[in-house]
């Protein structure tokens, strides 16, 4: 007898997190019975987000895990099926579309909601580990406002790097970008922008070695900063730390079978989420990174959802 027998389902929906709860409340309550598998990491990047202060609804601080697990309770309250899976490859050719997860099951859909997300690069180490969230961050548009007239440090030279460092000036007395190179990756505009205001300063050729701070309670002030040409190590006084070091969305699965950009988001149709499969759509910081808001995700989960029933229903 077959262990692992196929599960069929209109809507499969792939990874969770506010693009995929969203999408499962409104393809349960279009009464299509979706089915999501929720990955490695149920909730997302919001499940390691603590204060949660802009999304819409709520005037007192909440917090990312409780946020992410009532929308999972709801999407489970109006019918969506719940299965706690990592799907290991996919094929959009064939119709019904096909999923396989880790154990060797298989999952058959009539349309498939893409929510895998994205993650954060780190400079993966220790001391950046165990301060994450007590003054290192990886979102300025979420954690500057806990940095009033204080003094942060931006790791990065690309776009997100110089718009991160923008952002924090309007909080921060002094921001200083670290870049381990001699110039900046981002635009030239962008650039202009950053050397014309006064609060930046840029610290060039120089890698972050370590941050230093207190652990009880955990608070950021300082970091150990190597310069690569001549290997001096300076110590900086700061508050925070913003990595701004790129994204990796999590779309490896599709690679070959769906139209990606060079860094390896899904493209999908202009106001839609359709990607170049239709049936197969995408949400959430899998294909934007742009926004990368827990309520723009959930604006495209619901986007998706609605697509899916129209592209269902002919």
């Amino acid at each position: 007898m077959n262990q692992n027998p196929t599960k069929h389902t209109k809507v499969l929906i792939i990874g969770s997190g506010p693009a995929g709860y969203t999408a499962a409340v409104y393809a349960a309550r279009a009464m299509l019975k979706p089915l999501m598998v929720s990955g490695m990491e149920p909730g997302g990047q919001l499940t390691t987000t603590t204060d949660v202060e802009n999304y819409p609804g709520f005037a007192k601080v909440i917090q990312g895990p409780w946020l992410m697990e009532q929308m999972k309770e709801q999407a489970e309250a109006v019918g969506t099926e719940m299965i706690q899976d990592h799907i290991s490859s996919v094929n959009l050719k064939s119709k019904p579309f096909e999923a396989i997860g880790d154990g060797g099951k298989k999952y058959t859909a009539d349309s498939i909601i893409i929510s895998t997300g994205a993650q954060a690069r780190w400079l993966n180490i220790e001391s950046e580990q165990r301060f994450r969230g007590f003054g290192v961050s990886a979102c300025a548009t979420c954690d500057g406002f806990f940095f009033k007239d204080k003094t942060v440090a931006v790791v990065g030279g690309g776009n997100a790097a110089v718009e991160e460092a923008m952002f924090l000036t309007k909080f921060a007395s002094k921001v200083q970008l670290i870049h381990r190179r001699d110039t900046l990756r981002a635009e030239k505009m962008l650039q202009k922008k950053l050397m014309d205001n006064k609060k930046i300063e840029i610290i060039w050729n120089s890698i972050v070695e370590e941050v230093i701070g207190d652990n009880d309670p955990k608070n950021v002030k300082g970091l150990k900063i190597k310069n690569v040409k001549t290997n001096k190590v300076e110590e900086l006084k700061i508050d925070g730390l913003f990595i701004a070091i790129g994204h990796d969305p999590a779309t490896k699965l599709f690679k070959d079978q769906l139209d990606m950009d060079k860094e390896g988001y899904l493209a999908t149709k202009p106001d839609s989420t359709e990607t170049n499969i239709p049936g197969v759509f995408a949400a959430g910081d899998v294909k934007d990174k742009i926004f990368r808001q827990a309520v723009t995700a959930a604006g495209m989960g619901c986007m998706a959802a609605l697509e899916a029933e129209k592209f269902l229903s002919h």
